[in-house]
């Protein structure tokens, strides 16, 4: 049987990827679990493997094409017939032979371009009666059941349960059971008349909907995903006027908002990103036209959103690596360390002392977090940089740290990163000293405030004092620098948490590792 082949879903706010290879051409065979393509995404670059045996009959997508999550991109013909068995063998009252036809997320009035999926009422295999109920989806105007267009068997179901899907997407495949019917291209429409619009209003709010923590307000999954996505509190939320039913506040209403707030803020017209133009005039002798790859254009947005977001700050602060560097020189031959798991070390130290440096900014409120998930910058060749983060950085020891350094740098150059790895840092440190440049100025990487800069670790002559005589010593030092974010990070915290990493790294306690 022909398998559909998606675009997978690589996290929760992941809504598109680009396919940047793939490993199989038409007419190959592939194993199940044999790698048949990698895509790339905003947090993670990935290998798919194929989801069963069989040959690739057809690919629909290119390479270096972006499209969206749950979109086809191949066809494989497999030679697993489990699923046609079940259907044959699945009682019928008709012998099942009709088209197998998609079902569409409906259009549920004029203003309304997607829906959720709050529940379903069938299984894949099970037998459907035309009109009978197969899903409910909850939408900005009203919640309420989607019935099967005819009779016939549930063959996949596309999106699960609290996905957001547009009007028109194929959210599920039915084989029919009452003969071929053509698939329309064009969404049908359902007009909603006014007494089910009240009927609907008065019906008790599903239990996917979110409540705000404040009121007895409840809003729209579609609501809540773009409050989240654009970092806007519930609190904010309880104070926006709505216009669906009975003051509801509907999508329509937090994009308006979102807009409005924008036209506040003066942007330089230098600062806004606008998709490439494909050159038409001819380039000068000696030019070259290299067009940008997904991660290059991710890290190009990443960075000047960071740069309009906050207000950055670099402060440097030089330190005696003397202590950690002997240590290193005289313990090589029984364990193998670099100055990272140390420095590392000295940053979760730090950040517990001064909290505030782990925290992030939501509107006009300030998170604080009570963990440390540190993010290791890591570069990537030929020219990318990736910030996995270390899960629960404050219950590793200097060893642990190391490893789990170790351990995310080489998923990260080897593509075995799962989205989970780049979600939910609270603070970075980047190592440009190991490229052998002394000093930098980090941008932070958001939402945090901060990011700690490390140069490399060279001898210098310094004047050392030593029983009220100064001398001139050898020694290995090192710069750091850290960017913080001035809306909250002021000049006494910042330069206070970098003087405890300073303090830290020159007096460690190596006895402990």
């Amino acid at each position: 049987m022909k398998v559909e082949i998606i675009m997978p879903k690589m996290g929760e706010s992941i809504t598109e990827g680009t396919l940047i290879k793939w490993h199989k051409k038409v007419g190959e065979k592939i194993k199940k679990d044999e790698i048949l393509f990698e895509i790339s995404t905003d947090k993670v670059d990935s290998e798919v493997p194929s989801p069963e045996n069989g040959i690739l009959k057809e690919i629909l997508v290119k390479e270096n094409e972006t499209v969206e999550v749950g979109k086809v991109v191949a066809i494989l013909e497999t030679d697993n017939s489990e699923y046609v068995d079940n259907l044959q063998n699945s009682p019928t009252t008709t012998q099942v032979g009709g088209e197998v036809i998609d079902i569409v997320m409906p259009k549920m009035g004029e203003s309304v371009t997607e829906g959720t999926i709050i529940k379903w009422h069938k299984k894949v295999g099970d037998k459907v009666a035309k009109d009978e109920i197969i899903f409910e989806i909850s939408t900005d105007k009203v919640d309420t059941e989607v019935p099967s267009p005819e009779e016939g068997i549930l063959m996949e179901v596309l999106y699960e349960e609290n996905q957001t899907v547009e009007v028109g997407q194929p959210v599920a495949k039915l084989k029919t059971t009452t003969g071929l019917r053509p698939i329309s291209s064009a969404p049908e429409t359902v007009e909603i008349s006014e007494e089910t619009r009240k009927s609907a209003s008065d019906v008790p709010l599903q239990k996917e909907e979110i409540p705000s923590q404040n009121s007895n307000r409840f809003y729209s999954p579609s609501v809540i995903n773009l409050a989240r996505a654009e970092g806007i509190p519930l609190s904010v939320l309880d104070t926006l006027e709505g216009t669906g039913l009975k003051g509801r506040l509907t999508k329509k209403d937090l994009e308006k908002y979102i807009e409005s707030k924008k036209s506040q803020t003066t942007i330089f017209e230098s600062d806004k990103l606008e998709k490439p133009e494909k050159t038409t005039g001819a380039i000068s002798a000696g030019e070259e036209i290299i067009p940008m790859d997904n991660i290059r254009r991710r890290i190009m947005e990443h960075m000047v959103k960071s740069r309009n977001t906050s207000v950055h700050v670099t402060a440097i602060a030089e330190v005696d690596m003397s202590v950690i560097y002997n240590f290193i020189k005289e313990s090589k031959n029984r364990i193998k360390l670099t100055y990272m798991p140390f420095i590392a070390f000295a940053t979760v130290k730090a950040l517990q002392q001064y909290p505030l440096m782990n925290s992030s900014i939501e509107g006009t409120n300030i998170i604080t977090k009570k963990y440390i998930n540190l993010g290791i910058a890591v570069a990537i060749e030929p020219n990318g940089l990736i910030v996995p983060n270390i899960k629960h950085a404050e219950e590793k020891s200097v060893i642990g740290l190391a490893k789990a350094i170790a351990d995310l740098s080489e998923r990260t150059r080897t593509k075995k990163l799962i989205p989970e790895d780049v979600q939910n840092g609270t603070f970075s440190i980047t190592n440009y000293g190991v490229f052998g440049t002394l000093i930098g100025t980090p941008i932070i990487n958001q939402p945090e405030v901060g990011i700690l800069g490390v140069g490399a670790v060279i001898k210098k002559p310094v004047v050392v004092e030593n029983g009220g005589v100064e001398s001139i010593a050898i020694k290995p030092r090192m710069y750091l620098s850290l960017s913080h974010d001035h809306r909250l990070i002021d000049g006494m915290i910042g330069s206070k948490f970098l003087m405890s990493i300073k303090n830290i790294l020159e007096n460690f306690d190596t006895s402990s590792v």
